[in-house]
């Protein structure tokens, strides 16, 4: 029996399989973005069927929207287009509204993705990623940039009634390679260099190579970006964007993308004139016959540019001509001894800063000191 019973189990078919329907899965992280007139989606094509067999080929997409959050399904979601994709690629589909939802008041339009085989059979729609549909702000025109001491200086022309209501949004991007990931070789690190977990010197952090910034511009149509780095390329554009609440959501109307503008930001701007200048004189060392030689020390409040190369020191006597004290290179602390001067002789100081790249400020405000007698 016990044998009969094996020989029964064994080999024996099992229940029979429905057929596959290779039904793709449905997206679940489908995102819309409306600029001007174009609404933007984007989404990941799943790898695998409803019954998780990998998918094989090119998957049909189609697009539908609704100006509610309707079910895909219903006949209210009209027919935005179709594309396709192989699987597991990240997807995209762009289009320009017709003429009735860009314009008008803000309501919200809903978009939806259903990727169907090759029967065009799904497995239903995808979630719902919703946009405003309406009237734009205007687009920005005149869009110009300039290099500032502080950073780059954005300008453009203000709305028709003198002030922007709405924010403005300015989209910078990185167009200069970045460069490798590697040890410094000498020992000084770099400006805004971080240490690595083990001790060691790395480059400073590479810089993301597209950035937004959100401003309140109002009448001054301009606005200014700090966030920049010295020598590098970039590129800017700008929209006007509303905030607007369309079926209980808040939405963003945001408008055209203005033309690009270029920007090579030259550090061409010399750092801070130093300030708080003061001398004071000294008794000194002692020079010839163990006799105290006369000195005058300086020192100032220094400087915080993280470019800045040091100092140059300059005196006077009298109404003379300014003559630099200090070396060849610059003076690196806010501090200097003058041991050259002679007991009795008034002097007069000034001090100027000098960046990396050799751009020097004008000289502080003067600082006057006699030297000591012996």
């Amino acid at each position: 029996m016990a044998t009969a019973a094996i020989l029964a189990g064994c080999g024996m078919p099992g229940s029979p399989q429905p057929p596959s329907l290779n039904l793709p899965e449905k997206t679940n992280d489908l995102a819309a973005v409306r600029n001007g007139d174009q609404v933007t989606l984007t989404w990941t094509m799943p790898r695998r069927n409803t019954d998780k067999l990998l998918l094989k080929g090119i998957v049909q997409a189609r697009v539908c929207r609704a100006e509610s959050a309707t079910n895909a399904g219903a006949a209210a979601c009209a027919a935005a287009g179709s594309t396709q994709f192989v699987a597991g690629a990240d997807a995209s589909f762009t289009e320009t509204l017709p003429s009735e939802l860009a314009a008008g008041s803000a309501r919200k339009l809903t978009y939806y993705v259903e990727l169907v085989n090759h029967k065009g059979r799904s497995a239903g729609p995808s979630n719902g990623a919703s946009v405003a549909a309406g009237q734009v702000p205007a687009a920005i025109v005149g869009l110009s940039v300039e290099m500032r001491r502080k950073g780059v200086l954005l300008s453009w022309q203000p709305e028709a009634q003198g002030a922007d209501s709405a924010k403005i949004r300015l989209v910078r991007k990185l167009l200069t390679p970045p460069l490798p990931k590697h040890k410094p070789e000498s020992g000084n690190a770099p400006v805004g260099a971080q240490k690595e977990p083990g001790g060691g010197l790395l480059t400073a952090p590479a810089e993301p190579l597209e950035r937004t910034l959100l401003v309140n511009a109002g009448m001054s149509a301009r606005a200014l970006d700090e966030d920049v780095r010295f020598n590098e390329r970039y590129e800017y554009r700008a929209q006007r964007v509303a905030t607007v609440e369309a079926d209980g959501q808040t939405l963003e109307l945001a408008g055209p993308l203005s033309a690009p503008v270029e920007i090579e930001t030259r550090n061409t701007f010399p750092p801070a004139v130093p300030t708080g200048l003061a001398a004071v004189g000294t008794a000194g060392e002692n020079g010839a016959g163990n006799q105290p030689r006369p000195a005058i020390d300086l020192n100032w409040q220094p400087n915080i540019e993280p470019d800045l190369a040091g100092y140059v020191i300059y005196r006077r006597e009298g109404d003379g001509e300014w003559q630099r004290i200090s070396p060849p290179q610059p003076v690196v602390g806010p501090a200097f001894h003058d041991a050259n001067v002679t007991a009795g002789h008034t002097y007069r100081y000034a001090v100027s800063s000098i960046d990396q790249e050799g751009h020097e400020s004008a000289r502080s405000a003067e600082a006057e000191e006699t030297a000591p007698q012996q």
